[in-house]
């Protein structure tokens, strides 16, 4: 078992990590064009899946440079965003102002929240590409739960966990070569590979991510005292993360090959008791 202090120094790395990315995606994002045109980012999956969010509290945890934030507060939501990245925090900002839409951003790390912010919400939403980063499933529920005013609803969108166990060995041949199931060690990725936004961008620090699966999304959940009552998978995704993946749009991609044989996507909802 990878110790406490371990995980503590991946953590710190990752946040390192972030700050770089962050500098690199605000002007990478497709999403912060549209967000500057006036469009729509958000999905019409959790656009449906979350309902109506006017006048109602939202926290959106690992929110980054804070355009789903944004988006949820052009939907009317009083939203805060919180992130452990300072640069993430600044880009997010500095986005608000010039949008001019009302916002709160908070830096701290999602299992120190508690200890800067006292408030419930109606809602608290995080989306696309955040559990690996997560080195403690439980307690990340926990807080979840701890911010969830009575009858709130919590809504997660995340890519498959089935994915990282795939892989591509050849064009749109897909082989199982890597665990399914979760290690407390993280995977570690080394610096110099491409930012997913900008290729052009070689990362200067090093990542590292846990594996969950599944289940253990659901268990974390479910132990925090939570109701699910939606659980949905789908078949495209929000990043290329296989060669063979086309998109229609630039934002969303499919494996036509593979079209309803494998899940990409999934969603849960659930809520705490009234």
């Amino acid at each position: 078992m990878a110790d406490r202090k371990e995980h503590l120094q991946a953590e710190e790395s990752n946040r390192l990590l972030w700050d770089e990315m962050a500098r690199v995606h605000i002007r990478a994002y497709k999403e912060v064009q549209l967000l500057r045109d006036g469009a729509e980012i958000l999905d019409e999956i959790e656009l449906r899946e979350v309902g109506n969010v006017a006048g109602k509290r939202l926290l959106h945890l690992q929110c980054h440079i804070g355009t789903d934030t944004l988006a949820w507060a052009r939907h009317g939501a009083i939203v805060t965003g919180v992130d452990f990245s300072a640069e993430a925090i600044t880009c997010a900002e500095d986005l608000r102002d010039e949008l001019g839409l009302d916002a709160r951003f908070i830096q701290a790390n999602v299992y120190d929240l508690p200890e800067v912010l006292p408030e419930e919400f109606d809602i608290l939403y995080t989306s696309r590409g955040v559990l690996c980063w997560l080195r403690d499933l439980e307690a990340w529920a926990r807080v979840v739960a701890r911010y969830l005013a009575p009858g709130g609803l919590f809504y997660l969108m995340e890519s498959h966990p089935i994915l990282n166990a795939l892989e591509e060995h050849s064009q749109g041949e897909l082989a199982f070569r890597h665990p399914y199931f979760h290690s407390s060690e993280p995977v570690r990725w080394e610096p110099g590979g491409p930012d997913y936004a900008d290729p052009s961008h070689r990362l200067g620090h090093p990542s590292h991510e846990w594996i969950w699966s599944l289940s253990d999304v659901v268990n974390a959940i479910l132990g925090a005292g939570l109701r699910i009552d939606l659980l949905n998978e789908y078949d495209r995704l929000f990043f290329q993360f296989l060669p063979s993946m086309t998109s229609e749009d630039g934002r969303w991609y499919s494996l036509s090959q593979y079209a309803d044989k494998v899940p990409l996507l999934f969603t849960l909802r659930a809520r705490k008791a009234p």
